[in-house]
């Protein structure tokens, strides 16, 4: 390829990765021994550590501390012992999954400096949502690692959640059709049809944030699943605009717009147009089938879905089904 010929790409096309072929971490068993750490902000809430501990034992699951994970501040501690801790997990080989105690603010400023060799020679589960999507988008552009969207530790786990998030994380069969739970939530057809492809999963200020970094999302022939929480409508417009001026929306698959939380209106502002409308105005308009609702991300009664695994998103139906395991057998 010359230089004029390079100059000619799109630059959504001059910056995506290779494709990698997918490297699938070890299932769990009862027993194991997880690690828990605080790679964007610490935990606030004394309460949160009984219920961490409640709910590792409704797994079955030992577990061990990051060296960091106490610190104060918005952020849970320097990039140093985040990273610390991080790389301490992946190299223990006693540990055999890595949980994100909870989300908040600060994985990107990781991703430039985490040793991705050391997390290529020893892939683990590793899971968390929020701002984790950023570690998640680095761990699959940079290595393939199947990695998993789901509750963090200090999650509150309705039975939906728990179980949908044992069955992930334990079990090497392909997940095989969700949806949502009977009662409380509502899926919605936006443009109906079937669309085939991998899944890539994530919260979308977090992928508006990477645009332009090495660590930027790839969607090209994929089921995109985005999820948000307490954004009003002009923000889900700007972002999601930006993702259709990158050439992130061109080749898509498909799309799935998670349920998002608070996204409503600030009081008193009046402002001519909804969450619901702008999103189907613009994911509606793409031309591939999009479903509106799944319990994805900032809700109590969350899937824990593998990123990059194939999938069929019928979205008339409203369903998506994982056709593909995630994790290798034990």
């Amino acid at each position: 390829m010359n230089r004029r010929t390079l100059l000619a790409l799109p630059l959504s096309l001059m910056n995506a990765q290779t494709p990698k072929k997918l490297v699938k971490p070890a299932a769990l068993k009862p027993g194991d021994v997880v690690g828990l750490i605080t790679p964007a902000s610490n935990v606030v809430n004394h309460g949160d550590w009984a219920r961490i501990d409640q709910t590792m034992k409704s797994l079955g699951l030992e577990y061990r501390l990051g060296r960091n994970v106490r610190r104060k501040g918005y952020i849970a501690g320097t990039i140093d012992e985040r990273l610390a801790d991080l790389h301490d997990m992946f190299r223990d080989p006693a540990i055999k999954a890595i949980l994100a105690i909870r989300g908040g603010y600060g994985t990107p400023q990781l991703l430039d400096r985490i040793d991705y060799d050391l997390v290529k020679k020893n892939p683990k589960i590793f899971a968390g949502y929020s701002d984790i999507t950023a570690m998640h988008l680095a761990f699959h552009q940079k290595l393939g690692l199947v990695t998993f969207h789901g509750p963090t530790a200090n999650a509150k786990f309705p039975a939906y959640s728990l179980s949908h998030f044992k069955r992930a994380l334990f079990d090497p069969a392909p997940l095989g059709p969700l949806t949502n739970p009977a009662d409380g939530h509502s899926l919605r057809t936006i443009r109906p049809g079937v669309a085939h492809g991998r899944i890539v999963v994530g919260n979308l200020s977090l992928i508006s944030n990477l645009m332009g970094t090495p660590y930027e999302i790839d969607t090209r022939d994929k089921i995109l699943l985005l999820e948000d929480v307490g954004e009003e409508a002009f923000r889900i417009d700007r972002m999601l605009t930006q993702m259709k001026l990158a050439g992130k929306l061109d080749r898509i698959a498909g799309v799935v717009w998670g349920e998002c939380e608070k996204c409503k209106p600030t009081p008193g502002v009046d402002l001519p147009l909804t969450e619901r409308e702008v999103v189907d105005r613009i994911l509606g308009g793409l031309g591939v089938p999009v479903l509106s609702g799944l319990t994805i991300g900032h809700t109590e009664d969350q899937l824990t879905l593998p990123q990059g695994v194939m999938a069929t998103l019928d979205a008339t139906a409203g369903k998506l089904t994982i056709e593909e395991s995630a994790l290798a057998g034990r």
